[in-house]
């Protein structure tokens, strides 16, 4: 544990959810796509085994001591399963190269059965994953699980240049590729809830910066209300992320009901607070760029300050987080950084005389 904390993680958010005694805020930097820099893997070797990936989760943890370990089912995992095929970095995130799907006339040749656990070599190691780092690991920390919501799901399996026009024009097909995804979802999610891990939901796809509140409210809503239910109803716990420009359909997302809504650095957090506040925890956001990437430690502890300044009291809570996934260009001195803001600005009970 470090020297400056009281908690253990898991003792810490078993305080947040409770309303019970912290020693500081909840810190949750997306510590995703660049652990095997942690760890000295490529990316390619991270994400070879589950015992890789999880090994650089847990030399993560063992550094920068944050508060939650994650596991990758990841954004493309639905679309991969189908026959979707992915581009093979040796130190970069895989991107798909070729969407298994190519025309809408087209979806019932689909066989959603290859996304099933039994037939899903990626479902299975990112599973494992997730298995491993809660045996090692749940006693300490949390750990929870990124997966697509449906809508990049979809963009998995079928282009977003084309996705997009057919919002417009063929929503009928979109719709039916929606409810596919969405069922399968459930079984992904439930297999990592009953593991007990939490649920990451990010849908980058349904950002604001790049489809309407309009469309949002048609094809995502309904099926993210559904989605959030059902992880309910096998008692999982569930942050959703969108990424972007989310200040027009914020209102929406909090008629999903999730367990708490982390929002990108292009929503300022103030902006966010007011909207969120009355009805669950804000989750973010540091700028995971122009900060945590390009800026020196000092810029970082100047944005994780100002982040809970104006976070903090938040009515239902806050957790302070990166805007969206850190990728492999990290200075991990910066992490460093973020933590140690962390502890210096967030330490229990808070008050102007932290940061003045």
């Amino acid at each position: 544990m470090n020297r400056n904390d009281q908690m253990t993680p898991m003792e810490r958010l078993g305080g947040f959810l409770t309303g019970g005694d912290m020693d500081r805020i909840l810190a949750m930097p997306l510590i995703c796509s660049m652990s095997g820099k942690c760890a000295g893997m490529t990316h390619k070797e991270k994400r070879s085994t589950a015992e890789n990936e999880a090994k650089c989760q847990i030399e993560a943890y063992n550094r920068f001591e944050n508060d939650v370990l994650i596991a990758e089912y990841g954004l493309h995992t639905v679309g991969k399963s189908l026959g979707s095929k992915m581009s093979d970095p040796e130190d970069a995130v895989p991107a798909i190269i070729d969407h298994v799907l190519k025309d809408l006339a087209d979806i019932d040749q689909l066989d959603f059965e290859r996304v099933k656990l039994k037939n899903s070599k990626d479902f299975q190691l990112h599973l494992e994953c997730a298995k491993i780092l809660i045996e090692r690991m749940g006693k300490e920390v949390p750990t929870g699980t990124l997966i697509s919501g449906p809508l990049t799901a979809v963009a998995s399996i079928y282009p977003v240049e084309k996705l997009l026009k057919a919002l417009r024009k063929r929503g009928e097909d979109i719709h039916k590729l929606m409810r596919l995804c969405t069922d399968a979802l459930k079984e992904v999610h439930n297999e990592f809830v009953n593991v007990g891990s939490m649920i990451l939901f990010c849908e980058p796809i349904a950002s604001g910066s790049i489809i309407s509140p309009k469309d949002y409210r048609e094809f995502v809503l309904p099926y993210t209300i559904e989605l959030m239910e059902n992880i309910h109803d096998h008692k999982g716990m569930v942050c959703y992320h969108i990424c972007g420009d989310t200040k027009k359909i914020i209102p929406e997302m909090l008629k999903t009901k999730p367990d708490m809504i982390s929002i990108d650095n292009r929503v300022p957090i103030g902006f966010a607070k007011e909207l969120i506040q009355p009805y669950m925890p804000l989750v973010g956001n540091v700028d995971p760029v122009e900060t945590m990437i390009l800026g020196t430690p000092e810029d970082v502890d100047k944005a994780v300050k100002h982040c809970i300044k104006e976070a903090y009291d938040s009515k239902n809570g806050y957790i302070l987080c990166t805007g969206c996934d850190l990728n492999g260009n990290i200075p991990l001195e910066n992490l460093d950084a973020f933590m140690n803001a962390t502890r210096k600005y967030g330490k229990f009970p808070i008050s102007s005389s932290n940061w003045e």
